[in-house]
């Protein structure tokens, strides 16, 4: 596809999402539009459709975005459709779901931009979606879903949990991927979340979570998972990895539960030989966010390639989170006071470096703002859409 027309595409989905209601709007289409035209449908998905009309936004957005480059976006689409296999989703349904963007995108793209030359463009472009998508999921031989019981559950603070568990076999993940999964507590709600250790042939994982205010699911895997439980877990997700062959040194940069899948790369980088030096900032707004920094420090300490900088935005923990006094460990910085954002680009431009950022979308795009501004190709970072 020429870059005009590329543009064009990317153009007309900017101005869909370019309001405050415009991403709702658009996802609001797009499942009416589906719900309507295909019988059975609905019953795929959950009765609570908040967090699935954001990350189809979300994902839509990602994919426009990526369509000048092919490689990275056909993985994406194929990681998307094996995901979806789990709710029991065929591969006419990708194509039933691509009448139903196509008639999303005319129904929000506003008039002025809308125009015949455009609509074939959409129409061609939706077509190697749907089409990438519906080969994907056909010609997937993995589960669509794994098995796994809860082994661990340890509240590190009044809102944050480490949830360990052994999956009935290893599902095939590598370090910096994510997952969905489904609790009993909550049946038919996904939530992604990412493998905080390296795979390994036991079949453990482990998954950092943190209870959020507006969410269905977090809540329950805080406060009500028990060990015993029974979890469903999907395919695992994501593009977060270390190039070894790059000759580019390594900035990570994380905050809160964002540390899981940069833990996990670390600790499997703790495993070999040589590692590019790789720096990670890790950031909250209190002391008590850094609930991991005690791991990293020690690892740290046995590996000289890394560089351990914590940052918070408060130097004392608040009076209403309460965590056990512990003494600080000889040798480990004390936060630097600060955005972690800024933080890290007073450090300098990081050109030179591959760059990876976990965290919530806020927090991903300050950091993208502040890395951009302080001179960083946007090309050298890399972060998960979902």
């Amino acid at each position: 596809m020429e870059a005009f027309a590329i543009a064009r595409v990317q153009l007309s989905f900017a101005s869909i999402t370019a309001t405050p209601t415009g991403p709702e709007r658009f996802a609001t289409a797009f499942y009416t539009a589906l719900w309507s035209e295909t019988s059975g449908t609905r019953e795929l998905f959950p009765a609570g459709m908040e967090n699935m009309r954001q990350r189809f936004t979300t994902a839509v957005g990602w994919a426009v975005n990526k369509l000048t480059d092919v490689y990275g976006l056909d993985a994406f689409l194929g990681q998307l459709a094996r995901d979806h296999r789990k709710y029991g989703v065929r591969p006419e349904h990708f194509r039933a779901a691509g009448h139903a963007l196509l008639t999303a995108v005319r129904e929000c793209t506003p008039l002025i931009l809308w125009t015949a030359a455009l609509e074939r463009t959409w129409a061609e472009v939706i077509a190697h979606f749907t089409e990438t998508m519906a080969v994907a999921a056909a010609e997937d031989d993995l589960p669509a879903a794994w098995g796994a019981t809860v082994v661990g559950h340890e509240r590190v603070l009044a809102d944050l949990a480490i949830i360990r568990l052994e999956t009935d076999t290893p599902i095939p993940y590598h370090a910096g991927q994510y997952m969905s999964v489904q609790i009993p507590q909550r049946p038919q709600m996904w939530r992604y979340l990412s493998a905080a250790i390296p795979p390994n042939p036991q079949g453990q994982i482990e998954f950092h979570v943190r209870r959020v205010s507006t969410g269905w699911v977090s809540g329950g895997l805080v406060s009500e998972v028990s060990v015993g439980d029974r979890w469903t877990i999907g395919p695992p997700l994501g593009g977060l990895q270390v190039d070894r062959d790059s000759g580019q040194d390594v900035l990570m940069i994380a905050s809160g539960t964002g540390l899981a899948p940069l833990r996990a790369q670390i600790m499997e980088m703790a495993m070999r030989g040589t590692n590019p030096r790789t720096h990670l900032f890790y950031g909250g707004n209190y002391p008590c966010d850094l609930y991991d920094l005690e791991t990293l420090w020690h690892i740290a300490m046995t590996n000289p390639w890394l560089t351990i900088t914590p940052v918070t935005e408060e130097l004392e923990n608040p009076y209403w989170h309460p965590v056990p006094v512990r003494e600080t460990p000889r040798g480990l910085q004390e936060p630097i006071q600060g955005k972690l954002g800024k933080v890290v680009a007073s450090f300098g431009s990081w050109s030179d470096h591959q760059i990876q950022i976990a965290g919530s979308p806020s927090m991903i795009r300050t950091t993208l703002y502040a890395l951009s501004a302080g001179g960083t190709p946007r090309q050298n970072i890399s972060f998960d859409p979902l």
